[in-house]
């Protein structure tokens, strides 16, 4: 069967909620369909050339999946509240670059619970449901509270974090070792029992449960992670995905959102 290579910067996949969850992989100009690909052979092939995904200047080194130094330093996009955004301060209209804090952390942000090998709270923008909880692959997933800012959600979470994990076991996730004995909305009620009475007014009553199905053949009973650093060619039958994850047979699994700003091949049939 006839080839075809498409080349390009890689970026996170983007992703549909559908069942299953819709991928795809913009490389350049092209889109890749890439659940429509599992079941068959795909090939990756690292060239050597890294470009930042934030300026686009070269570098060879990556940082926090896709900086360049610079921009790791600088860029308002890896400041420490990204991962610990109960120290955003945009709500004070402070933070590496207070418009772009304004923008994007002094919004409305959800507070979550969401299951994949266990339970998991959680802080996302607003508009970034439910696809945060694709990227992290949770199979269940519900609304705690909804914020005004970022700074809110983290301090919620903080406060959570007590009683559930605010971590994912990546391996377990990605062997689909899901916790099936819990009861979201019993576990959300719980959780919410704990809060101080000054989060009450935040907590909402929705409580849809979004379930996710991801693509897939089967999942591996152990994983191991491919080093596009090591190994600039990762090939083999695609077998699933999951989060951010190509899972290829063998178990060898690749975290595509690590691997920002990479420019690759892709080797797909025509």
């Amino acid at each position: 069967m006839e080839k075809r290579v498409i080349e390009g910067n890689l970026r996170k996949m983007q992703t549909e909620l559908t069942s299953p969850i819709q991928y795809t992989l913009n490389l350049g100009e092209e889109k890749i369909d890439m659940t429509s690909l599992v079941g068959s052979n795909f090939k990756m092939h690292f060239t050597g050339t890294i470009n930042c995904v934030n300026c686009g200047r070269l570098t060879k080194k990556s940082f926090a999946q896709g900086f360049c130094f610079l921009c790791f330093r600088d860029s308002p996009n890896n400041a420490e509240c990204i991962i610990r955004p109960e120290l955003c301060r945009a709500h004070l209209g402070e933070g590496r670059d207070p418009e772009w804090e304004e923008r994007n952390h002094n919004q409305p942000h959800v507070v979550y619970l969401a299951i994949s090998s266990g339970i998991k709270v959680g802080v996302t923008r607003e508009t970034q449901v439910p696809y945060r909880w694709i990227d992290q692959g949770a199979s269940r997933a519900v609304k705690i509270a909804v914020t005004e800012n970022r700074y809110q959600a983290g301090m919620m979470e903080v406060a959570l974090k007590e009683f559930a994990s605010d971590k994912t076991p990546w391996q377990r996730m990605l062997k689909n070792e899901v916790a099936t004995d819990i009861d979201i909305i019993e576990t959300k009620d719980l959780l919410i029992d704990k809060l101080d009475e000054e989060w009450m007014e935040l907590v909402t009553d929705d409580d849809e449960v979004t379930e996710l199905n991801y693509p897939a053949l089967r999942f591996p009973l152990k994983v191991k992670s491919h080093n596009l650093d090591k190994e600039p060619i990762l090939e083999g039958k695609l077998e699933a995905i999951k989060g951010q994850y190509l899972l290829l047979e063998g178990g060898i699994v690749i975290n595509i959102r690590k691997y920002g700003g990479y420019f690759v091949a892709v080797e797909i049939d025509a």
